[in-house]
């Protein structure tokens, strides 16, 4: 009987797509605290809901490690804001997995359900955000095993995540008030995520859900704002423990996995902002036992946002990406959306 099959890593993503009214403006400025309904004062209010919309987590879900694309991920916000962020994205085709795995000609999909949180903090007063997601994965699909398809169909908890990230400069600890007169021109930023194993995993599958391993990934980032533009860039690389409990008993180890990504963003007239993402990654070989594998990543991801706040305290954004160069049998489709709710800080 051929052996079967669960998923290394699951994916997912958001974004967003809607509209406010020039008269939802004008309430949210009177929310906002603003004792008149001018123009700049209308201004400013988009603003504060535009960075709210995409300052966290502008990417939701599964860990994909190097493979994420996330824009906005070094932006401000008024310290003690909270976020709660529920998502589903589906991906479909290879996954990355590592080639010295017997199996080939992968046909997956995945649908990712997604709860994430997140947190502005004040530290020595720099701006700063903890956040944590929690996903939970459907798998089906095909794959090819010794000349042999099989199927396989499994479902649950993918790996944790946790990070926190820090402004560095151009992007200081605010009160709401505070924030809604800050304008940004250069931030750079750094953060640490933390992938921890808690994700389904079994030693009598080739693939799982979880990886039964820790990661890490340490991460720069600079944002320029240019009018209505922002660029972004951003660089870190993955570190990975050992997987001493790999199918057949074996220990499994892979190399670091350096990654850059690039984001253009325009912010329109009407408050909602898109961007076009791409990411690059490379490394990432891996040694079973103690023998190298081929297995090196060279490969190329492009992928979109469009971002909508509905309200002050609520927005939705939309997701998509597509692997359009890889080395290896591990590029993928996503499709995603998200909805992000804020409280505290003074909204």
């Amino acid at each position: 009987m051929p052996p079967t099959f669960d998923h290394d890593q699951a994916r997912t993503g958001v974004a967003s797509l809607h509209s406010i009214s020039a008269g939802g403006w004008a309430n949210c400025a009177k929310r906002l605290g603003r004792n008149a309904l001018g123009a700049s004062n209308i201004l400013s209010a988009k603003r504060t809901l535009v960075a709210l919309t995409g300052c966290v987590l502008a990417r939701v879900g599964p860990p994909a490690i190097a493979q994420d694309i996330e824009p906005r991920a070094y932006s401000n916000a008024p310290v003690g804001v909270n976020f709660l962020i529920a998502g589903y994205a589906y991906t479909r085709g290879g996954i990355a997995f590592g080639p010295s795995l017997p199996i080939t000609n992968p046909h997956l999909g995945t649908s990712n359900a997604v709860v994430a949180y997140a947190r502005v903090l004040d530290l020595w007063g720099m701006s700063a955000k903890f956040d944590a997601t929690v996903p939970y994965t459907w798998l089906s699909g095909t794959a090819d095993h010794d000349g042999e398809t099989i199927s396989r169909k499994v479902a649950g908890l993918s790996n944790a995540a946790f990070r926190l990230s820090v402004n560095l400069y151009g992007a200081p600890a605010l009160t709401l008030n505070e924030f809604q007169r800050w304008e940004q021109d250069v931030i750079i930023g750094a953060s640490l995520r933390v992938i921890v194993p808690w994700g389904q995993y079994d030693s009598t599958k080739l693939v799982n859900i979880g990886t039964n391993r820790w990661s890490f990934k340490p991460e720069v980032g600079i944002s320029k704002a240019l009018g209505p533009w922002t660029l972004e860039a951003t660089a870190g690389a993955v570190f990975f423990t050992d997987n001493n409990d790999f199918f057949g008993g074996n220990t499994r180890s892979q190399r670091p996995l350096y990654s850059v990504q690039g984001h253009v963003i325009y912010g329109f007239p009407s408050g909602n902002w898109a961007s076009v993402d791409a990411t690059y990654f490379a490394g990432g070989r891996t040694t079973l036992n103690g023998a190298l594998s081929s297995d090196l990543q060279q490969n190329w991801r492009l992928g979109a946002t469009y971002a909508m706040p509905l309200d002050r305290l609520n927005s939705i954004k939309l997701y998509a990406s597509r692997g359009v160069s890889a080395r290896t049998d591990n590029s993928y489709d996503l499709l995603g959306i998200a909805w992000q709710h804020r409280w505290g800080g003074g909204l």
